[in-house]
């Protein structure tokens, strides 16, 4: 009797303990949901600006890479052996016009010799004049008989042979004066000086470069584009042109190849980069960067600041009607200043979060303002 009771008992406790967990978890289920939504809707919004995107005429362009050189180089040189060079005027850099003087050679030895060759073209000329005379007497002598044929040959001899030598001493006086020209040696061209090889008490010889010239201070931008894009490309094309240290020069184009690198399948296009003293941030010799300005064509555009780089892909934040935003995987194309072209399609009358975009997630609740005080997002969103 007493274990029944005991049973029993047990019984009414487990029913009792059963019955309370059923009561509180009654009483505890809509407290629970009521926390979750409170705590959903606690949730913060942020603050935003949004902009639509706009249709605008941008440039069509052709990229490009290449060196930049002379247009033309002049290699400038001594004409004359065995002088001194006395004196260099010019230096690296300098701009000359044609016929400055850049270097002299020491004229001594030139001049002395000047001196020489003239007083044998006197000697030759005083040698004719005494021949010429001695041939005038015998021809004059011819028809008394007094003088042999053969003798008045030899005179009529003397005399040509005495205005030979006359020629042959002007010859030699003719090159001794240009030697004495040539101590000076002079610019072919206007330009700028590029290379400087001349050093002052050297002796050189014939055809030593001493100079070089960039022929009337033009470069070139050596541009190399594939055989596929050749055809977009025609004599007159404006280009810009950006140096490795960020220099921008604009330019036309001169000339395009009229042949294909077989190997590569590249096509020379060369540009002319006029006054090199301007364009300081050129130079000869650098590798550049360039567009060639191919024409204009219309353009869906928004704020650079409200494209997001998101897992190695662009995206924009699109307005919702509920006030929430939802991410839109995009396509970018031309950079015009603050902003850029759109190439994959956008829903119609879209509206795109600007200031605050990077800080967003597909989905999140957002406030519209006109304009925020500051702009922390935007290095983000870049």
């Amino acid at each position: 009797m007493k274990k029944r009771s005991t049973l029993i008992l047990i019984a009414l406790v487990v029913l009792v303990l059963a019955g309370a967990g059923f009561w509180l978890a009654r009483g505890k289920s809509p407290r629970g949901e009521h926390a979750r939504a409170a705590a959903s809707t606690a949730r913060p919004t942020l603050t935003v600006t949004v902009a639509k995107p706009e249709t605008s005429e941008l440039n069509v362009t052709l990229s490009a890479n290449g060196n930049v050189a002379a247009w033309q180089e002049a290699s400038i040189g001594s004409e004359s052996t065995g002088l001194r060079l006395a004196e260099v005027r010019v230096n690296v850099g300098d701009a000359v016009k044609k016929g400055q003087v850049l270097a002299v050679f020491s004229g001594e030895s030139v001049d002395a010799d000047v001196a020489q060759a003239k007083a044998s073209l006197a000697e030759a000329r005083a040698t004719a004049a005494d021949a010429a005379g001695t041939a005038a007497r015998a021809r004059t002598l011819q028809a008394t008989g007094a003088m042999s044929q053969q003798q008045i040959n030899q005179y009529t001899t003397a005399e040509q042979t005495a205005k030979a030598r006359v020629e042959a001493a002007e010859a030699v006086l003719a090159a001794q004066q240009v030697r004495g020209r040539n101590t000076k040696v002079m610019a072919p061209d206007d330009g700028v000086i590029s290379s400087r090889t001349a050093t002052v008490g050297s002796v050189v010889s014939a055809g030593t470069e001493l100079f070089r010239l960039i022929r009337q201070s033009r470069l070139e931008w050596r541009a190399e584009i594939t055989s596929s894009e050749l055809g977009r490309i025609t004599v007159g094309t404006p280009a810009v042109v950006v140096s490795a240290t960020g220099a921008t020069v604009n330019g036309k184009v001169r000339s395009v190849a009229p042949t294909v690198d077989p190997q590569t399948r590249a096509a020379l296009i060369y540009v002319d980069i006029p006054d090199v003293q301007q364009n300081t941030g050129i130079k000869a010799g650098m590798f550049a960067r360039g567009d060639f300005m191919l024409g204009r064509s219309s353009a869906v555009t928004v704020p650079l600041a409200s494209v997001v780089p998101r897992d190695g892909f662009n995206h924009l934040l699109v307005m919702q009607p509920d006030s929430r935003v939802s991410m839109l995987r995009i396509e970018t194309g031309r950079r015009v200043g603050d902003r850029i072209e759109i190439t994959s399609p956008l829903p119609p009358d879209a509206r795109v979060v600007v200031q605050g975009a990077g800080f967003l997630n597909d989905g999140d609740l957002v406030r519209v303002v006109d304009a925020l005080p500051g702009n922390p997002a935007n290095g983000a969103a870049k």
